[in-house]
This record gives structure tokens, sequence and C-alpha cells, in this order.
């Protein structure tokens, strides 16, 4: 079976940091492309984050997080971490770990490019 479970999210002050975890397991693809999302009440999901071993190895962010996110994993590849220093009131959201379903030949910030996913982790910041 396949889990994607999130850890590390909780309520912090504008300027904070948290580290956010997702522990996988089952993902066969996983290792080629992992991402965060995060989906804020009444807004769409966003991607935020993705790790990918294609084309060498690269991490991607989306314009609004950069500098402040950083994503990386373990070497077994089973954790998948994001790092986020200098939280703002507008990253309040759900935090979302994904992987591939299927053998990805690219790895990008789209929701439909990936089919599993965890539960998610809540991020509150408070300004």
């Amino acid at each position: 079976q396949v889990h994607l479970v999130e850890s590390g999210g909780g309520s912090v002050e504008a300027g904070g940091s948290l580290t956010l975890s997702c522990a996988a397991s089952g993902a066969v693809y996983s290792s080629v492309c992992m991402a965060w999302f995060r989906q804020a009440p009444g807004r769409e999901r966003e991607g935020v984050a993705a790790i990918s071993s294609l084309a060498g190895g690269r991490t991607f962010y989306a314009d609004s997080v950069k500098g402040r996110f950083t994503i990386s994993r373990d070497k077994a590849n089973k954790t998948l971490f994001l790092q986020i220093n200098n939280l703002k009131p507008e990253d309040t959201a759900m935090y979302y770990c994904a992987a591939p379903d299927t053998m990805p030949t690219t790895c990008q910030l789209k929701a439909a490019d990936f089919g599993l996913w965890g539960q998610g982790t809540q991020v509150t910041v408070s300004s």
C-alpha cells in the first residue's frame, strides 16, 4: 500500500520557521519526483516546491516562495522535507506532499501530474 504522511505543521507568528516532513512508503516513483502543494480556503491548490532526479536532479519553486522555502529529501528517498523560513500570513494553508503514480517524464508543479497525495498538515501564520 502507498502512504504519504505529512507532519510538522503548526501555528506560528510571521517571521517564524517550520519544517514539514512527508514519510513516503510504497510510492514507486517517489525517487523520480516529489512535490509540496498547498491549498488555502477558497483557493485552488498551488504547487510550491518539487524535487526531481530527472535531468541530473533539480529543485523547483513557485515564485511566491523562492528564497524562503527549501525542499529536500533523505538519501533513502523515504522522507521529503520542506523548510519554510520567514513565514508570512499568506503562507497559511493546508500543505500536502505528492508523488506520481506512473513513471513521470517531467517533474513540474502541476497537480494533475501527481496521483498520490497525503492527508495534509496545516500551517497557520499570524501577523
